[in-house]
C-alpha cells in the first residue's frame, strides 16, 4: 500500500495531503508536527472543505499548540471521554425521576409523568441538582402562575419535583438539596360541592341517560367517593357482597385499601347490566377492556344538568360525597380520611372547616356530663 505524499507548506511543521471526501472529491487534509514533553508528535488538524481548514488556520493551531494553549488531540479524546463518563455518573433530575418510575408504581403515575415532562424537565431535566437554587423554583412557580395554572396543579406539580429529589436522597444518589420546594396551601384549592338543587336536577338527568353504564358509575361515586382511576379498573372480583366491601387494587394486583359499601351502592352494583357476560371489568370499555375515556357523556350529562362550567363532574362528585359526610356532624376527620383513602391526612385538612359542627356538639356532651356531675354532688351535699 502506497505512502500518500506529504506536501510541505510555506509554514515549518505544516502540511498536508491529499485525499477524497464522500463524495470522491480531493481535498488536501492538513496535518501539523511540535514537540510535547520532549517527544514528537504529529496531528490531524482538519479538512480543506468539511473544515474550511487552511494553512493559516493550520499554522495558528500550531502555535497554540506549541504555547500549550490547546491540548494534544490525544489528550483531548481522553479529557472528552472523562467528561461523557462523568456525565453518564451523574444524577440529573431526568434520570432520578425515570429511576423513581421503575421503582414505584402509584396511582396516577402517568398523569405526573405528564406533568414532569411538560412542566418540570423543561426547566431541569438536564440539571444536577446541585447546581438549582431555590430561585430558580421560585421562578418556575411564577411561570406556571402567569400560564393560568390552578393552585391545584401547580402544587401537585411541584409535588412530583419535591418527591423526585427527596427520592434521590433517601436513596443515596445525590446529596440533600440546597434548594426548598414550597408548595401552596392546602386551602388555596377549589372544593367542588352541588348544592341540593344542582344535585336533586342531576339526578334527575341520571336516570333519563340512555348511556346507563356512565350513569352507575356517577351514581357510585357519589355512593362511594370512588376516584375517576378506580371506577375505570374495578373488577367484579373486588366487590366483597357478603361482607360489604370493595376492594381497592394496586397495579400490582394487591388489595391496597378497602372501603366500605354502603346499601345503595350494593343495590346499584347488583343491579348493574353486564355489558360483557363474562367480561372482568363492572364498567368495561370496548370489547370488554379496561374503560379510559367517559368524555363525551359526562360532558352531555353535565350540560343537560345545568351544572356550572368548571365543575367537574367525576371529581366533583367525589367532593360532594366528602362534603356531605364533614357537614353531617357525624364523621370525624380520621373517619373521614379513611373513607377517601386519603394516605396523607394533610388532604382530609381541606374538609376540617366543616367538622365545625360535630366540635361543638362535642363540647356541649362535655358540658352536659360536667353539669350532671355539679348537680349530683350539690344534691348529695344538700341531702348529707
Amino acid at each position: 500500500m502506497s505512502v500518500l505524499q506529504r506536501i510541505k507548506t510555506k509554514y515549518p511543521n505544516v502540511y498536508y495531503i491529499i485525499g477524497k471526501n464522500g463524495q470522491g472529491r480531493s481535498e488536501r487534509i492538513y496535518y501539523i508536527r511540535y514537540r510535547k514533553n520532549g517527544k514528537q508528535v504529529e496531528e490531524k488538524v482538519g479538512r480543506q472543505f468539511k473544515d474550511a481548514m487552511t494553512e493559516a488556520k493550520a499554522n495558528n493551531v500550531l502555535s497554540d499548540k506549541n504555547r500549550g494553549l490547546k491540548l494534544p488531540n490525544n489528550e483531548k479524546r481522553k479529557l472528552e471521554r472523562i467528561s461523557e463518563e462523568e456525565k453518564e455518573n451523574i444524577w440529573t433530575v431526568d434520570r432520578l425521576w425515570e429511576e423513581y418510575k421503575r421503582n414505584h408504581s402509584p396511582k396516577g403515575i402517568s398523569i405526573d409523568d405528564g406533568r414532569f415532562k411538560k412542566y418540570i424537565q423543561p426547566e431541569f431535566g438536564d440539571k444536577d441538582p446541585k447546581d438549582i437554587v431555590t430561585l430558580d423554583v421560585t421562578r418556575l412557580n411564577s411561570r406556571m402562575k402567569k400560564r393560568g395554572l390552578k393552585p391545584g396543579t401547580i402544587g401537585r406539580t411541584l409535588e412530583v419535583f419535591r418527591r423526585t429529589i427527596r427520592f434521590g436522597v433517601d436513596q443515596e444518589l445525590i446529596p440533600p438539596a440546597p434548594f426548598k420546594i414550597t408548595l401552596p396551601r392546602a386551602n388555596d384549592e377549589k372544593t367542588e360541592y352541588l348544592t341540593r338543587q344542582q344535585l336533586s336536577k342531576l339526578w334527575k338527568v341520571l336516570g333519563e341517560e340512555k348511556n346507563q353504564q356512565v350513569a352507575n358509575m356517577m351514581k357510585l361515586v357519589l355512593y362511594t367517593g370512588l376516584r375517576r382511576g378506580e371506577l375505570f379498573k374495578l373488577k367484579w372480583d373486588h366487590l366483597d357482597f357478603e361482607n360489604g366491601f370493595i376492594n381497592l387494587v394496586d397495579p400490582k394486583g394487591k388489595v391496597d385499601q378497602k372501603i366500605p359499601m354502603s346499601g345503595m351502592a350494593r343495590e346499584l352494583l347488583k343491579n348493574h347490566y353486564k355489558v360483557f357476560e363474562n367480561g372482568p371489568f363492572v364498567f368495561p370499555g370496548k370489547d370488554g377492556n379496561q374503560l379510559t375515556n367517559i368524555k363525551r357523556p359526562v360532558k352531555r350529562i353535565k350540560e343537560t344538568a345545568g351544572l356550572p362550567a368548571d365543575f367537574r363532574p367525576l371529581h366533583g362528585l367525589r367532593h360532594t360525597y366528602a362534603t356531605l359526610l364533614a357537614s353531617s356532624g357525624k364523621v370525624d376527620i380520621y373517619t373521614l380520611q379513611k373513607l377517601l383513602t386519603h394516605k396523607d391526612p394533610k388532604t382530609t385538612q381541606r374538609y376540617a372547616h366543616l367538622l365545625d359542627e360535630t366540635v361543638k356538639k362535642a363540647s356541649r356532651v362535655a358540658e352536659d356530663i360536667i353539669s350532671e356531675m355539679v348537680l349530683t354532688e350539690e344534691n348529695m351535699e344538700k341531702v348529707l
